[in-house]
């Protein structure tokens, strides 16, 4: 298992903590400093079964200065959308933890940790 987390977020903190008091196994992805090329966002995004759109955090500074609100969401505006989020990894919604039963989670709450360890064991 893998999670991707920005080590300022109180969710990424929260998951952590959790996935720890669990005992879980898993390696931690600083994705601020180690950024997800385009392939590994596409094959999260697979994973996850969402699309960029859905793992954007729009209000963030660079969301606004890309004007990201007003860009399609789309088949055509996908590559687009992925490539800045490899651009400016800030705006990736945290955390999400990668499961060893080849799934994602947006691990946001402790339900969605609890997923992801279940799928990981």
């Amino acid at each position: 298992m893998e999670i991707w987390i920005n080590p300022a977020c109180s969710k990424c903190r929260s998951a952590l903590t959790q996935l720890d008091a669990e005992g879980a196994d898993y390696t931690v992805r600083r994705y601020l400093e180690d950024v997800p090329a385009p392939a590994e966002i596409r094959a999260v995004l697979d994973r996850l079964g969402l699309e960029p759109w859905d793992i954007t955090r729009t209000q963030e500074a660079v969301a606004k200065e890309l004007g990201l609100k007003t860009w399609a969401r789309d088949a055509t505006t996908r590559d687009q959308w992925i490539e800045a989020l490899s651009a400016h990894p800030k705006l990736i919604q945290r955390p999400i933890i990668t499961a060893d039963d080849g799934t994602a989670v947006v691990a946001r709450s402790q339900e969605a940790v609890q997923e992801a360890m279940k799928r990981g064991s």
